[in-house]
């Protein structure tokens, strides 16, 4: 629930008007207090989402955003920045368990910019070792000029997800959790409900893709829905439990809350909160049960699940 920019742009696109601070605030409190009961965590921003993170279940842990929305439109590689008045110790102090960082990134980007990208996530890597913070790193691959959606970069898409695993599986960067994309586009993998009618890889093929994706990484990952329907982002859950990917949970927000955002609005806060109560929750079990194919992350750092929480 750390989205900014975009939310304000949904939400003003349907309301045909101005979103005020207290608008986003409010937004994100009634989504952390009907969701979180149902969650082992929340991802907010330091910006809107700290009255929200007040609001959260008790048994719901906080991860909070350190980046700025957006990216640099001015140059090339969509490159990010930090938020200005935050450190990794200032998220901390707010209450944060956790700290998150968005990265726009291809292993296929010019050798400059990509320096400048690995520098800038071993910074902030140190930054939360030297804070004893875990350090959730999320990349979202891209490629300029291209559409994303399109078919010619669902082909691409496989190779730009599992090279990106295994850059920032470096020791270097400091990563506690890799927070990544689904390695394949689900409308177009043929044979899935999600299938559009083009065709970029059979499901057995898919199937494939999962898990040498998987097979890149030797951190813990979870995967984001990257602003899929609900169904799409389960069926896609459904096809890595299939292939036998040992993925480690989800963090995912607009697969769960995207559908309620005319509804807030168009008819307000208490109308809002019947359809989180509702459908809100629907959609978020119906993640939840896709995560019975989960692993536990425990393992991959020695841990005992005994020792989680003590």
């Amino acid at each position: 629930m750390d989205q900014r920019g975009s939310l304000q742009k949904s939400l003003a696109k349907e309301k045909g008007g101005d979103v005020t601070d207290a608008m986003m605030e409010e937004f994100k409190s009634l989504v952390t207090e009907v969701l979180t009961p149902h969650a082992s965590a929340i991802l907010l921003d330091p910006e809107w989402g700290l009255p929200a993170s007040k609001r959260r279940a008790k048994t719901a842990g906080l991860l909070l955003a350190y980046e700025k929305t957006g990216y640099d439109k001015t140059g090339p590689g969509r490159l990010g920045d930090l938020l200005d008045l935050w450190s990794a110790r200032r998220l901390k102090e707010a209450g944060a368990d956790c700290v998150k960082i968005l990265l726009y990134y291809t292993p296929f980007d010019p050798k400059d910019v990509n320096d400048k990208k690995h520098a800038w996530v071993e910074r902030i890597g140190d930054e939360c070792r030297a804070n004893d913070i875990p350090f959730f790193l999320e990349f979202v691959g891209y490629e300029e000029g291209a559409d994303e959606k399109g078919l010619d970069y669902a082909k691409k898409k496989p190779k730009i997800v599992a090279a990106s695993m295994k850059e920032f599986s470096k020791d270097r960067y400091g990563v506690d959790v890799l927070k990544v994309e689904v390695p394949i586009n689900m409308k177009y993998v043929d044979g899935t409900r999600a299938f559009g009618g083009q065709k970029a890889y059979s499901k057995i093929e898919a199937m494939g893709l999962f898990l040498e994706a998987a097979t890149a990484t030797t951190k813990p990952f979870i995967y984001l829905s990257a602003g899929v329907s609900n169904a799409e982002f389960t069926e896609a859950l459904e096809l890595a439990a299939e292939s036998g990917v040992k993925f480690n949970g989800v963090l995912c927000g607009r697969a769960t809350w995207k559908e309620g955002i005319p509804v807030y609005a168009k008819q307000g806060a208490a109308a809002f909160r019947e359809w989180l109560e509702s459908e809100g929750v629907k959609n978020i079990n119906n993640v939840n049960d896709r995560l019975k194919a989960a692993t536990p992350w425990y393992s991959i750092y020695g841990v005992e699940a005994a020792l989680v929480g003590a």
